[in-house]
This record gives C-alpha cells, sequence and structure tokens, in this order.
C-alpha cells in the first residue's frame, strides 16, 4: 500500500548533475537570496553593513532587485510599503546591532498594520553567540530578545544548511494571516563561509490558510440574518484579505450600514448609500452604532482610533471576525471567530438570508448629516479645503502614505480612499517619518503610477536623507510637506491641557531649497494654489516636493464627555 505522505518528488537528472556541481564562490550569502528568489521574491530592501556583507555580495549574483535607503527605519517603511500593496512579503536585509534595532520602529508598525515583511539580519560570528561578552562589533547579549516583542516570529540559523528552511518557515509566517513581520538571523561568519550546499531551486512559498469554525459562522449568519438594526465596522483586515466585494455583497444582502476603521479605508465605496465613511471619531457615528442590535466587526481589534477612544460601548450582539488571536474579544465581548476576513466573509455569503430594510439608507444619511454640521460648525474651512484640494489633485488610482501630522489625522476619517489598498497611514504603531519612505516602496512596487507622500515638517525631518533614495531611483513619489514650524497635533494637545506647550517648536530648513539640493524639483504652495501645483507635481516624472506653510487645526473630539 502507498500512502500520500510516502510519496516525494524525484529529482531530474538535470538537478541532481546541478546538486552535484554547484557553481564555485558561493557564500552562505547565496543560500539567503537563492531562496528569497526561490519563493517569489523580486525586490529587497535594506542597507548593508559590516556582518551582512555575504549577503549584499551574493546579490549581485542573483536576479534580486536591490533597492537601498539611508537610513534601516526608512529601509523598514519601505519595506512595509510594498508589502501592503502587493501582499507578497518583502525582504529586508539589515546588519547586526545598531543597524539592526534602528529598524524596531518600523517593524512596530508592520506588526501592528499586518504588513509581510521578512527582515533578514546578520549576527556576529558564531563564535560570540551564548550570552557572553567577547567584545565584537555592534554585539548584543541577545539580539533576537529585542525583536520578540515585536514581530511575529523569530527564526535563528547557526548553520548554513539552516538557511533555506529558516527563510522559507519565516516566509510562510510572514504571509498566514495575520500578515506581519518576522525576523531571521545569520552569524557573519555563516554567511562569509564557501558553501558546497547545492544551489536552492525552490521553495513552498504557500501560507497557510486560516478558515473560520463552521458552526460559528452559522450562528453568526442566523444572527444576521434576524437583526432588526445591523450594522458593520471594517477593518485593516479586510483589505489586506483582499475581501472588499465581499463585503459589499454582504452589507447591500443585510442592508446594513458599514464604517471603515483607520485602516480600513476604502474597504467599502465612499458614496454608497449604505455607507457611514470613516467617521469613527465622531459621536453621532458612535451612537448609530450603539443602537445596532446586532453588529458585524470584521477585521479590526476594535483598538483606540477604531473605537472613538475606547468610549463605544455596543449595547447589542457582537460578532467579532479577526485573524489575530491577539485581538479576539480583547476589547468587547463577542461572537469570535478567528479568521481570514475573506474566508469567514464568503461563509458568511454563503448561508445568510436577505433583508429589506428601506429605512438604512436614511438612517445613514442622517448620521452623516449630523457630522457634516458639527464641523461646520467649528469653521474649519481652510482644513476642509486643504483636504478637498489633495483628493482633487491626486489620480483615483494612485496610493497615498500619510504620515502622523493633523492633515492625515483629518485623512482618517474625511478622505476618500477612492478604493481598498490605496491609503495607507502610520496609525498602527503611530511613530513619526512613516509617510515618505513607505511611498517611496510603494513606487517600487509599481512605477507605472504616481505616488503621494503626506508628511508634516518634524515627520519630513525623520526622512529627509531619502530624497538621496527617491533621486538615485528616479521614483514617482511627490512629497507634500504642510510646513507649520513644530509637531502641530503635540502643540495642540498641551496647548488644550495644559494652556501652553513645550518642546513642540522646531528651528527646520528651506524644504524646497533642501530638495533641489538632492537634484529633486521642489516648489512652495499656497492653499489657494495646491490643488494645481499637486497635480502638475504628481503629472510630472521622477520625485518633486511641494511645500505648503499652514497652520491646520484639528476638529474638535467627541470622546472627552
Amino acid at each position: 500500500m502507498t500512502h500520500d505522505h510516502d510519496l516525494v518528488l524525484r529529482p531530474t537528472a538535470a538537478q541532481t548533475e546541478a546538486a552535484l556541481n554547484p557553481p564555485p564562490g558561493r557564500s552562505g550569502g547565496d543560500l539567503v537570496v537563492e531562496t528569497l528568489a526561490g519563493l517569489g521574491a523580486t525586490t529587497v530592501f535594506g542597507l548593508p553593513g559590516q556582518h551582512a556583507l555575504g549577503m549584499f555580495d551574493a546579490l549581485r549574483r542573483s536576479s534580486l532587485r536591490y533597492v537601498g535607503l539611508r537610513i534601516e527605519n526608512n529601509a523598514g517603511f519601505a519595506a512595509d510599503a510594498y508589502g501592503r500593496v502587493t501582499g507578497e512579503a518583502a525582504p529586508l536585509l539589515l546588519s547586526t546591532g545598531p543597524g539592526a534595532l534602528t529598524s524596531l520602529a518600523a517593524l512596530q508598525e508592520a506588526a501592528t498594520a499586518s504588513a509581510p515583511v521578512l527582515a533578514v539580519s546578520s549576527q556576529i560570528p558564531t563564535a560570540g553567540l551564548g550570552g557572553g561578552r567577547h567584545g565584537y562589533l555592534h554585539e548584543l547579549p541577545d539580539q533576537a530578545a529585542s525583536f520578540r516583542g515585536v514581530v511575529k516570529s523569530v527564526h535563528t540559523v547557526r548553520t548554513q544548511s539552516q538557511i533555506p528552511s529558516a527563510i522559507e518557515a519565516a516566509w510562510k509566517s510572514a504571509l498566514t494571516a495575520p500578515h506581519g513581520p518576522v525576523w531571521v538571523e545569520i552569524p557573519q561568519d555563516v554567511l562569509l563561509a564557501p558553501t558546497s550546499i547545492p544551489v536552492v531551486t525552490g521553495g513552498d512559498a504557500f501560507p497557510e490558510e486560516l478558515p473560520p469554525r463552521p458552526e460559528l459562522t452559522a450562528l453568526a449568519a442566523h444572527l444576521l440574518s434576524t437583526a432588526e438594526r445591523p450594522a458593520v465596522i471594517a477593518g485593516g483586515g479586510v483589505v489586506r484579505a483582499d475581501a472588499s466585494g465581499k463585503l459589499r455583497k454582504l452589507a447591500e444582502t443585510l442592508q446594513a450600514p458599514v464604517v471603515t476603521t483607520p485602516g480600513g479605508k476604502g474597504a467599502f465605496p465612499w458614496t454608497h448609500p449604505l455607507s457611514l465613511q470613516s467617521w469613527i471619531e465622531d459621536r453621532h457615528t458612535t451612537d448609530f452604532l450603539e443602537d445596532a442590535d446586532v453588529l458585524l466587526v470584521v477585521g479590526s481589534g476594535l483598538g483606540e482610533l477604531s473605537s472613538n477612544y475606547h468610549t463605544f460601548k455596543p449595547r447589542g450582539r457582537v460578532i467579532q471576525i479577526e485573524a489575530d488571536l491577539g485581538k479576539l474579544e480583547s476589547n468587547h465581548p463577542a461572537l469570535g471567530i478567528h479568521a481570514d476576513a475573506r474566508l469567514a466573509l464568503q461563509a458568511l455569503l454563503e448561508t445568510v438570508s436577505r433583508r429589506e430594510d428601506p429605512t438604512a439608507p436614511e438612517r445613514v444619511r442622517t448620521v452623516l448629516t449630523k457630522v457634516r454640521d458639527r464641523i461646520a460648525a467649528q469653521e474649519l474651512t481652510l482644513e476642509q479645503e486643504v483636504l478637498a484640494s489633495v483628493r482633487r489633485a491626486l489620480p483615483a488610482d494612485s496610493p497615498s502614505f500619510w504620515d502622523m501630522t493633523i492633515l492625515a489625522y483629518w485623512a482618517w476619517s474625511a478622505f476618500d480612499a477612492k478604493g481598498p489598498n490605496l491609503m495607507h497611514s502610520a496609525q498602527g504603531a503611530g511613530g513619526l517619518g512613516y509617510g515618505f519612505p513607505a511611498a517611496l516602496g510603494a513606487a517600487v512596487a509599481d512605477p507605472t503610477r504616481p505616488v503621494l507622500a503626506v508628511s508634516g515638517d518634524g515627520g519630513a525631518l525623520y526622512s529627509i536623507a531619502e530624497l538621496a533614495t527617491a533621486k538615485q531611483h528616479d521614483l514617482p513619489v511627490t512629497w507634500l510637506i504642510v510646513d507649520d514650524g513644530g509637531y502641530g497635533i503635540l502643540r495642540e494637545y498641551m496647548t488644550d491641557s495644559f494652556g501652553d506647550a513645550t518642546g513642540t517648536e522646531l528651528s527646520r530648513p528651506d524644504f524646497v531649497a533642501l530638495a533641489e539640493s538632492f537634484g529633486v524639483p521642489g516648489l512652495r504652495t499656497t492653499p489657494e494654489t495646491l490643488e494645481a501645483d499637486l497635480s502638475k507635481a504628481l503629472a510630472a516624472p521622477g520625485p518633486s516636493v511641494v511645500v505648503l506653510p499652514a497652520v491646520l487645526r484639528m476638529f474638535a473630539p467627541t470622546h472627552l464627555g
């Protein structure tokens, strides 16, 4: 009797010949790049360092495209965006110690946003491992310990034969729902030593699926089908699972209004009759969702930004679909369904009954009217006009990447992303400096359409060095810098809380002259000319910088009582 698990693929004669006679001049670094290529990678990001040179030397013998940035954290942001845009694991090559540690903030953002980043770092030579203090350059007692609380999984390599399997396991981990960053580390001597291991010719690149439990989706379908006032909160998990089409079909079947979180921007059509848009930081929206007798939460953990700063208190039955087990019921009791959003929504579509509710669109219009009236009463015309100008200037199919800045906070609620996977921000971890290097990563992934980055002047200085990267690779990224002379949102927070601000005012450069010093066109605009200037910059080939001197204000919060 032959069992399936007894079957193995026999090597061909050519494969046997290649295995017996691998090409000369290869090292452990070649095993790294060969494995990445075998898994389907085409592009790697990173920054070379002494211990990692074995990997970087191997790149010139491979078909992989290398995009080097100037700071490891920015390389991590670029890989993050590449992973979000393509849905592929984005390799990030790093060196030991300071180089590795400098990427931590970017990896935290990738973790909170579920972006598939595969970080491969060097380590000190094998002789120095084990926690002793040997005095190697870049030495840490336990480098991997710095990453275990940040990344999804850690994979340690100690010999060359472990390299292909470790990288393949990391690749699958990064792409198994929920997506996330993973960490592989390989000692310097392992990367540099000559290898007689055959060329890596392939790999199993298919991650595990995460289907829902059928008894749970059966109950969820019954609850939704018999609800009187169902509603839906759609988070980033819908976007990452490419499930926006299924979400729309389910909402229309149930006649259930849908609000998207900041991470779920574009998961539901902005102007759809059932769309509550993204005004989740508004008490009118919160009240509406609290009144739902059955609330379906898809791909969101209902964290701070997605729950109007934890003031949201649902009164009805909550159904939560979430791929990250740690987020399931972490903030609210629910019928928790641990599953990929796409598979769970498909299961619901197959079992729900159609509801008729002619009042649903009118109830949605009422909420949106209340929201508009609240904002209009605050005399924030400048802010609304600036955001509208950006929307009109940006082509409908172009992605945008937003730093932690006041205009981005407006965009979370008020910007029509025009589709799924087109608007991205650093709202996961909330660190500065994300917008521009992330936009560069997206432009590497797809250079056929212009990409927009939006930063404040404070956040811009985190990533100004990457103007050199944009110029070197001629990437079609237009960088809008809103220059208000400081950390604008912190200025507002401190003034509101303490009556005055400390440490928020900044001396900053002439951003136009600075951009031009890199060979990147720059111009200074005004709110009145922003749309035309931004449109022109986006239409021009290569990178550009548009500087808008303006002090913008936030709309009043509704979560403070």
